[in-house]
């Protein structure tokens, strides 16, 4: 089994260890495009002004400016330490037996594990760096060389932006999270859905799932309390769908 995770907006502002060594990173197959992208970052943001508009930070959020132009200097921290939004909050990496089965989605790394260790940043996805491709299109082809030989099932946790990067086609499933009123209408609420993601993922790590299957994830899930929905995908090229219905 491997999960999917996406980043978080919310992240550690200062970390303790050595500066960022792009060669101790987790798919090192990755490295020429982190090399480019950290490269036309950093050069960005020697503009505070221009970097605000290309990376869309309101002015609570200009210390990634900062941050930013530091990466290859400031001290480094632990992936699993980084990202601290809800979904990051429900999940608890930090004392989990087995996190070595996650892998984070990230528009600057391309993928991480969760003890890869980058200093903290700021660069959504829907960033346009200088002289680069829009960046799930330029991460496609290096991340599909790095996940398509792998055969085990994907359980894939990313909001949409991500998933543009690369699907894991029939043996991924899609975990989508649901509000159900009592009427049986049903709605997103974003941050319901991204803590049930979190607690997705920590059930399936610290229960030691090894879901094989779509319908080996769905009974998991539900022997653990969750109102599961799982359908089958369109086409090969599509994932499973896995709806989570929460009253």
């Amino acid at each position: 089994m491997l999960i999917l995770l996406p980043p978080s907006e919310g992240k550690a502002v200062q970390g303790d260890g050595p500066s960022l060594d792009l060669g101790r990173l987790s798919s090192p197959a990755l490295n020429p495009i982190r090399e480019l992208l950290v490269d036309r970052l950093v050069e960005l943001c020697a503009d505070e002004e221009a970097a605000a508009r290309t990376l869309k930070l309101p002015a609570t959020q200009r210390h990634y400016v900062q941050a930013n132009r530091a990466l290859r200097s400031a001290p480094t921290l632990a992936a699993w330490e980084l990202y601290n939004g809800v979904l990051y909050d429900r999940l608890g990496l930090g004392d989990l037996p087995d996190g070595e089965q996650v892998l984070i989605a990230s528009p600057l790394w391309g993928l991480l594990r969760p003890s890869d260790r980058v200093p903290p940043y700021r660069m959504p996805m829907s960033a346009r760096l200088p002289d680069t491709e829009a960046l799930a299109k330029l991460w496609r082809p290096a991340v599909a060389e790095v996940l398509g030989a792998r055969d085990e099932l994907v359980v894939d946790l990313r909001s949409g932006a991500y998933a543009q990067v690369w699907g894991p086609k029939d043996r991924g499933v899609s975990v989508r999270v649901f509000k159900e009123d009592a009427d049986g209408k049903r709605s997103v609420v974003t941050h319901m859905a991204k803590a049930t993601r979190g607690e997705v993922a920590r059930a399936l790590l610290a229960g030691g799932a090894r879901p094989e299957s779509a319908a080996d994830l769905g009974d998991f899930l539900a022997g653990q309390g969750w109102k599961v929905e799982l359908s089958e995908p369109a086409t090969r090229s599509k994932p499973w769908l896995l709806d989570i219905v929460n009253a």
